[in-house]
Parts: structure tokens; sequence; C-alpha cells
């Protein structure tokens, strides 16, 4: 798996479709996800440190999951299918505690990852879809994962390759606004 950093949140100039980009550590790959509005807005409104008076969804899932004693371990992009991404979160929680029976609890297996993984804790994976993780992992400071598979068959933009091209990316996501979320959102209604 690649640790990727969330590298900026725009939009597609041809359909303004919302975009996540990730990009690795050395900001050579980047892997632009395209995710919904209201995704798109939950995670510019974290960015941009906007607190609303009401928690939003993704706010109330991060405080059942600190009030339930687990916490967000990480956020992986497992798989792309026919242009979908699939991610999962995985949570670490007390062995002890007794989540219901329905909860699916798939441990993964230990690796060079997992050494810092104490033993009386437990990995739980929940899908979700990756503009949700994403909005999870930003709020809990938790690292992003993309599975070797996922940055093979995906359409990334490889910075070295394409430095025009990506030059004029990250001066269009540089230059996005958390307003410009509301403008297209207002044309919209």
């Amino acid at each position: 798996m690649i640790e990727m950093q969330l590298g900026g949140l725009g939009f597609d100039p041809r359909n303004m479709s919302p975009i996540i980009l990730l990009r690795d550590q050395e900001e050579r790959n980047f892997l632009p996800i395209w995710i919904g509005m209201f995704e798109a807005a939950a995670i510019a409104m974290e960015l941009q440190d906007f607190k609303p008076p009401r928690p939003m969804t993704h706010d109330l899932l991060v405080g059942v999951i600190e009030i339930l004693g687990a916490e967000v371990d990480r956020v992986i992009i497992t798989e792309i299918k026919e242009d979908t991404f699939y991610s999962c979160i995985e949570l670490l929680v007390p062995k002890e505690d007794s989540l219901g029976s329905d909860i699916a609890r798939k441990p993964r297996s230990l690796n060079e990852d997992d050494e810092d993984i104490d033993e009386d804790l437990e990995v739980i994976r929940l899908d979700a879809r990756p503009s949700d993780a994403i909005a999870i992992a930003v709020r809990t400071d938790a690292p992003i994962y993309v599975s070797e598979q996922v940055m093979f068959k995906a359409k990334m933009v490889n910075a070295e390759k394409d430095q025009e091209e990506t030059k004029k990316f990250k001066d269009f996501i540089d230059n996005i606004n958390p307003e410009d979320f509301a403008k297209y959102y207002n044309q919209k209604s």
C-alpha cells in the first residue's frame, strides 16, 4: 500500500464535478477521485475549520466511533471496478468491547504496518465510499492509503511525465475556494 495525502479538492473543468486529489509523499503521483457535491462540501468545511452549529453526518459518525472507545486507524482505497473506487475505514477497537455481532469483523493480515497495534485491540474494517472515508480521515487525522492495484489501474497523473498538465491541475486545485461549492450548488437549486 502507498500512503497518500489529500492534495486538494476541486472541480473537473469539463463537467464541474467535484474531485478529491490524492498525492504521494514525493508529489510525483496524483490520484483524482470524482465525488459528490455534498461530500466535497463536507470535506471542504473540515479543511477550512468551519464548524456548523449542529454536527454533520461525518462529525456524528466520528463522535459515535469515539464514544464506543474505538479510533480510526487508517483509510484505504482498496480497489477500482468499472471506474468506481472502493474503500474501507479501519477502526481499532478494544477486544473486550462488545459491539453487536452484526459488525463486520475482518481481521487484517499482520505485517510491518501492524507492529504498533496493541494486542488488546482488534481491527474492524468498515466498507465506505472513498469520499466518506476521506471525510472521516480529515476529521480524525487518519492516514490515507491506496492499494498498489488501484494506483496501477486508476487514471493517475504522473508529475514527471506530464509536467505541464500537472502544473495546470495543481494551479486549478490551489485556487479553488469553498465558496465555489456554494456557487455551484446554488446554480443547481
